[in-house]
C-alpha cells in the first residue's frame, strides 16, 4: 500500500480512524510503502522544531518502507504531468503506487482521480 503524505501527518494528530487502519495494515504484515517525495513533504512541515523533525524522522524510518523516485518512477510521473493536470509531488506519489502495484491510501481523491488505474482508496 502506498502512503500519501496527509495519511502520516492524520496519524500523527492521533486521527483515530487513520491510527486504526494503518496499524491493523501493519499489524497484518502488510507492507506500508511511503514515496521520497511524500517524506519530504511530511518532513518540511514548517511548524516542526528539530527535535519533532527527528523524532518524526525515526517514525517514518520505523514503521514505512521507504520507496526512492528512480528513473522509471520519474518518467511515469512525467508522463503523468503530460497527460493530466496533477502537480509534480502528486504525480511522483501515483506514480510510486503504479509502479509498485499497490493502492494508493490518500485523504486527497481529487488530486488522483485522472490517473488511469490507480487504485485509490480514500482513508
Amino acid at each position: 500500500m502506498t502512503i500519501d503524505s496527509n495519511i502520516v501527518i492524520a496519524f500523527l494528530a492521533g486521527e483515530e480512524g487513520v491510527v486504526s487502519a494503518l496499524s491493523e495494515w501493519k499489524k497484518a504484515g502488510r507492507p506500508l510503502l511511503l514515496s521520497t517525495i511524500a517524506e519530504a513533504e511530511v518532513l518540511g512541515f514548517p511548524g516542526f522544531t528539530h527535535e519533532e523533525r527527528e523524532r518524526t524522522g525515526r517514525f517514518i524510518a520505523e514503521n514505512f518502507v521507504s520507496v526512492a523516485c528512480d528513473r522509471f518512477i520519474a518518467h511515469q510521473a512525467a508522463i503523468l504531468r503530460g497527460t493530466i493536470k496533477i502537480a509534480l509531488p502528486d504525480a511522483i506519489i501515483a506514480a510510486t503506487a503504479l509502479a509498485t502495484g499497490t493502492p494508493l491510501i490518500t485523504r486527497n481523491v481529487r488530486d488522483f482521480k485522472s490517473v488511469g488505474g490507480l487504485e485509490i482508496i480514500r482513508l
